[in-house]
């Protein structure tokens, strides 16, 4: 897809915090509710966009995501926020890019499907756009040369992962790389309208006993890298 395609692009983050800063750089901002949620229109770099807080959790970010492709009409859709690192590789502060998405709290093993599977759908692991990961390595080598960046598997369930029998059951099971509460269901909604979506996730913590002790300390850093690389993927496409 070639970078003219992107003419409006949706930026969801599930907490006040992911998306308070880059509200701060709109112009001509226009704010409508929907579904409790408020969208904010506007410009950045002469783009045009749309920020939402979406609020926490699956189905927050679906209907968010959908909001945006129905009253919007997205071309793409970034989801921006932290996640907990699954990868030994992955330390607190790294970047992770999403090559695809699945959801690891979608059971349906009884009826004779894998874990993860969605009945019925052509597809359960959603993958992130080529062009987007691109753009998103190519700001993060030029602004953040001193984090390590990674493109991987997002998993996405309704459950804060800070046990490490649970983070282990999930790299055995999906070899993923980080985790999350939304990404995957905003990937589905994308996948689901043909649009273009890129996961963009900052470590926190690393997805065990720790994570309570890791969270508070670490995520105004990595708030303030995920805003830093937006306003630069924004003016790059």
């Amino acid at each position: 897809m070639r970078m003219s395609a992107y003419k409006i692009i949706g930026i969801i983050g599930a907490m006040d915090e992911e998306v308070a800063k880059l509200k701060e750089c709109i112009e001509d901002v226009e704010i409508k509710t929907f579904a409790s949620m408020e969208f904010y229109k506007g410009r950045i770099s002469e783009k045009e966009i749309v920020i939402v807080r979406s609020g926490i959790g699956k189905v927050n970010a679906a209907v968010c995501a959908q909001i945006l492709v129905d009253q919007y009409h997205v071309s793409a859709i970034i989801n921006t926020g932290i996640a907990g690192s699954l990868n030994a590789d992955i330390n607190i502060g790294d970047i992770v890019l999403s090559k695809n998405a699945l959801q690891h709290d979608v059971d349906a093993v009884a009826f004779g499907y894998d874990l993860a599977v969605i009945p019925r759908m052509e597809t359960s692991i959603f993958d992130g756009d080529e062009n987007l990961i691109k753009i998103a390595k190519e700001v993060c080598k030029e602004k953040l040369n001193d984090i390590n960046v990674f493109v991987g598997r997002v998993v996405s369930g309704d459950q804060f992962i800070s046990e490490k029998a649970k983070k282990e059951w999930l790299i055995e099971n999906f070899n993923a790389d980080c985790t999350e509460m939304e990404g995957a269901a905003i990937a589905q909604t994308a996948y689901l309208n043909h649009i273009p979506f890129l996961i963009i996730r900052a470590i926190s913590d690393k997805a065990d006993d720790s994570a309570h002790m890791d969270y508070p300390e670490f995520e105004s850093m990595a708030i303030k890298n995920s805003v830093l690389i937006l306003k630069s993927i924004i003016e790059k496409i």
